[in-house]
This record gives structure tokens, sequence and C-alpha cells, in this order.
């Protein structure tokens, strides 16, 4: 079996090992999470990118069989990893190469993972509209990052293919991404809000399918006189799931302008998404803090937007990934500290 294989079919098999762990040894009996929990799945969760990080810089050849010189150019050149090699130093250019991949995948990861919490502001939203119970948002967001991740691994892989044949789409992106940055700046302070009744994915629900007006505890679908109705609580899980395809369109894209190796994509998407919900019960009751994360999320997307419409003259400048890296995380820091040093003055 080729190591590729190998390595995919792995990285699948421990996802699915994780999601089964939380699903049953760790989804404990109903129950609100606490702080203190959310912050050690949390550590687990950054934990095992930066252990998968460790894993690509000594065995990253593995993940596409590079075992000769001329295997290392065919995946520079197909990935666009603009790798100088030296045809007479396959070992040098392999270290080479295996440094690169795991920039790139913690740098996409910490992308991801920023992005991730304009995500959380809006899961907050849609939980407070429906009333929904702490003590369920456990079970809705554990399901709903199941589907999340068949999503982004279609998305992805897709995405790669079209860009693989149309490159010119990567100037799409990189326009689409300054358009968002630029209009998550200009509406920063707009208040956001969901209307349970008239919102499209409950109007389509209602319109196919019967649903119950009631909660029924955790339960996303209840039997009432024989007829088998959707609980709001699956309507939520629904309506989670299109705002994950929404941001995915954002966030996607912005992880190509680091790598355009769709396994990379895919891993520093996972990860990030697998963490989001340990980073939502830790950061859900002090979201609002963070006044000027949009701010900071705004110029992360221009900032990325504008790397991806630059091309190579981006790289001739000599903006490597590890000066992105650098980038992005003291745009992150700027933000998150301003938020901090700077709190919004409570209204008396």
């Amino acid at each position: 079996m080729p190591s590729e294989l190998i390595f995919i079919l792995g990285f699948l098999i421990f996802i699915f090992i994780m999601l089964a762990l939380d699903l049953g040894l760790f989804a404990k009996a109903d129950r609100p999470v606490s702080l203190k929990r959310a912050g050690i799945m949390s550590a687990v969760w950054i934990s095992l990118a930066l252990l998968f990080y460790l894993l690509l810089l000594n065995f990253g050849d593995l993940l596409h069989h590079v075992d000769s010189f001329d295997a290392l150019q065919k995946v520079n050149t197909e990935n666009f990893h603009q790798l100088k090699l030296n045809p007479n130093d396959f070992a040098g250019g392999l270290e080479l190469y295996r440094k690169n991949l795991s920039l790139e995948f913690i740098t996409g990861y910490v992308v991801e993972y920023a992005l991730s919490v304009d995500n959380i502001f809006v899961m907050v939203l849609i939980f407070t509209a429906f009333s929904v119970e702490p003590k369920h948002y456990h079970k809705v967001l554990l399901w709903g990052i199941i589907g999340a991740v068949a999503m982004r691994f279609v998305f992805i892989f897709v995405g790669s293919a079209l860009i693989l044949k149309f490159h010119w789409i990567l100037y799409l992106f990189g326009a689409f991404l300054v358009y968002t940055g630029i209009m998550m700046f200009v509406n920063r302070n707009k208040e956001e809000k969901i209307d349970p009744d008239n919102h499209p994915v409950v109007k389509f629900a209602s319109k196919y399918f019967a649903v119950s007006p009631h909660f029924a505890g955790n339960k996303f679908v209840v039997k009432v006189d024989s007829r088998k109705l959707i609980t709001p609580l699956l309507l939520v899980l629904l309506i989670i799931e299109v705002t994950d395809l929404v941001f995915a369109v954002d966030s996607i894209p912005a992880v190509f302008s680091i790598t355009k190796d769709p396994y990379i994509v895919f891993f520093s998407n996972i990860f990030a998404i697998l963490g989001l919900r340990s980073m939502f019960f830790l950061l859900v009751n002090i979201i609002d803090k963070f006044r000027f994360l949009k701010i900071g999320l705004a110029a992360l997307l221009t900032f990325i937007g504008l790397k991806m419409l630059g091309g190579e003259f981006v790289a001739e400048m000599g903006l490597t990934t590890i000066n992105s890296l650098f980038i992005i995380l003291g745009i992150l820091v700027v933000s998150v500290g301003a938020s901090l040093l700077f709190p919004k003055k409570e209204i008396m």
C-alpha cells in the first residue's frame, strides 16, 4: 500500500476515533460544558495540532510518497511550493520540503482557527434566538462538526482540482477575500439579528417536513400520534451546518493562499474545526469582550486576499510563509490585546 494512502487513511481513522470518543466516552449526561473542561479540550486539540506539525516536519515526504528527486520536483511544481531545489542534493531538498510543508500546515491552521472565532459570534446568536438550553449545545455542535468535516472534504478537493486546472481562480479568491475583509470592517458595529420564524432554513424545513413547535430534550426527531416530527433542535443544527457552509467560502480560499496542497488545506481545516467546539465553550461567555477582534479578522482577510492577488510578485518580494505567519499572529495579538487593554465602557 502506498505511503500516501496509509497517511490519509491514518488521519481519517484518527478523526473517526476522536469523534467516537467524544460522542460516547466524553459526551456526559446533558449539562453545560464547564469552563475547566472547555479549557482542557482546547489544550488537547491545540496539542494534537502541534504534534501533527511535528509529524509533517519529520515524515511529511510520506504524504505524497516522495522517494526520488523527480517525485520531489513534481510535487513542488504541482502544489506551487516554489522551493529552490538542487538536483544533486536530494536529502537537503527533502528536508526543505518537510519544513515548508509543516510550516504551511501550522500557518493554515492558525488562519482557520482565527476565522473560526467569527463563526462563534454567529453560533451564539443562533442558540440565543432559538432559546436553546446550554446543556444541549454540546450535542448540536458535535453533530454540526461531523457534517462540517464531510462538507469541507468535498469543498477542498473540488477547489484544489479547479485551481490546478484554472490557476486564475486564485485571483477571484483573492478579490473575494479583500471584498469580504472590507465589508467585515464596514459592518463591524452592525448589530446582527436572527429571526427564528423567518429564517430561510426554517421556512424550507417547514415546507417539506412536519416540525414540532416544542423542544423535546436533546432529541432531533420525536414521534407524536404515529407521526415523526423534527424538533427545533434539529432546525438549529441545520442552520449551523448552513452557516458553516457560508463561512467555508471565506476560510477555505484563505488557507489556499498559504498552500495549494489539498491535503494540507484539509488537515489544517479539520484540526481547526475539531477544536472549534471547545473554543466555543471557552469563549461563549466572553466573546463580546473582544471588541476589536472583528477589525483584526477584517485585516487578516484583506491581507490574505492581497497576498493572493499579488501572486508571483509577492514571492519575489520575499513574503515567505514564515513571514506571513508572523504577520497573521501579529494582527491577532494586536486585536486581542487592544480589546483587553481598551474594554468597551459600560453604559450606566
